[in-house]
């Protein structure tokens, strides 16, 4: 049955104490603090623990241990792309969004697949957010009553409107609420339709998604990293030093435009992937394995929920205007070299906020206080490429 964990939430809130379910969904219901969950497989069964001639004993609630996806990629097995990984190590750090252009074969796929390797470790709220979502989706496996690991969607570029957003009938979440809390991948990024890119903007900026209905209006969470790839033109060969490009300037320009520039403006972190040379790709030496650079992850959204929690705020991308100000203060020396870029990059004022944002990320990956001109022109970077 769907949906038995928001149910179960529900009757908790509405000071019911017990429920009956059946067996089969029972596990899922348990996971709600304080609430007795009765199995019950047969109607006779039924019978007999209502009348009291044999009461059906609750579930026990279960321990909960949470974790990081042990079965995704790890970082050890990228070769070189080493100021990439860092640039993904900040958007893990802070919740922030990433867009990588590179040529076909770059590696850009493996290492979107590896992010979930050193995000952190859910917290018991997060999973259980995550959990009713996926419930109401009908999509919680039958042996799984709690999802433990940060979800990691990557729809194909031929997904509908309504698979992307959600929406029927009966409106169900789509792939980002599915992806909420975990990692939303877009590949080949242009190739998505206008309409469907478009539709991202509004849950980036609020992390919520609104289906509207004749009958109302649903709401769904969608507090998700998007991750997108993309070759910087049609043949994915511009601008490479090995093969050469067979696209003209014109047809370069309308794949790159395919992408709005208000979209761009809501993506924190871009990068560019070059090819890896071919000594690092027959090199044995592995690289840092993810499991050392997950405790800094780790740690860096620690400093961030203790700094954010009167405003009830968990990582630095979901900072607003206000949230900037109070945590984010700026030294002259900073304020300088922001106005000079602000200048020379044309940044938009969003711009400009998130890479305030980014830079507070990077201060908590070194653990300082505050943001220091080093931080800033390492998130100064991270714009630095605009799509033409």
């Amino acid at each position: 049955m769907s949906g038995v964990l928001p149910m179960a939430a529900l009757a908790a809130r509405q000071g019911f104490r017990q429920i009956l379910l059946p067996a089969a969904d029972a596990a899922e219901a348990a996971l709600v603090d304080g609430l007795d969950v009765i199995p019950v497989d047969s109607l006779t069964a039924l019978i007999n623990h209502l009348s009291g001639a044999r009461p059906i004993r609750p579930v026990p609630h279960a321990r909960i241990e949470l974790q990081v996806d042990p079965h995704g990629a790890d970082f050890r097995e990228v070769r070189g792309q080493e100021h990439v990984k860092r640039a993904l190590e900040v958007a893990a750090g802070g919740g922030h969004n990433v867009l990588m252009v590179g040529p076909p074969g770059a590696g850009k796929t493996l290492l979107a697949r590896s992010l979930p390797s050193i995000l952190p470790t859910m917290t018991l709220g997060e999973a259980l957010d995550v959990t009713r979502i996926y419930s109401v989706a009908d999509l919680l496996p039958a042996d799984t009553p709690l999802l433990r690991t940060r979800p990691f969607r990557a729809p194909h570029h031929t997904i509908s409107h309504a698979g992307l957003v959600g929406g029927g009938t009966w409106p169900r979440p789509g792939e980002i609420s599915l992806a909420h809390r975990g990692v939303l991948f877009l590949d080949e990024l242009p190739e998505f339709g206008t309409r469907v890119l478009e539709v991202l903007r509004q849950p980036l900026e609020d992390h919520i998604v609104t289906i509207s209905r004749a009958r109302g209006s649903l709401s769904f969470p969608a507090n998700f990293m998007l991750v997108a790839a993309m070759n910087p033109c049609p043949c994915g060969y511009s601008g490479d030093l090995t093969r050469d490009c067979t696209c003209s300037p014109s047809t370069i320009l309308r794949y790159q435009k395919r992408i709005s520039g208000p979209l761009l403006d809501r993506i924190d972190i871009h990068l560019e992937v070059p090819r890896v040379e071919v000594e690092k790709l027959g090199d044995d030496r592995l690289g840092e394995p993810s499991q050392e650079i997950q405790p800094r992850v780790e740690a860096a959204r620690e400093r961030q929920r203790r700094r954010m929690e009167p405003v009830s705020l968990v990582s630095n991308a979901e900072m607003g205007a206000a949230e900037i100000r109070q945590f984010c203060r700026l030294s002259d020396p900073c304020r300088a070299l922001l106005r000079t870029a602000m200048a020379q990059l044309q940044l938009t004022a969003r711009a400009y906020h998130r890479v305030i944002k980014v830079a507070r990320t990077i201060a908590d990956l070194a653990a300082a206080e505050d943001i220091a001109p080093m931080h800033l022109a390492e998130a100064l970077q991270y714009r630095a490429r605009r799509l033409q």
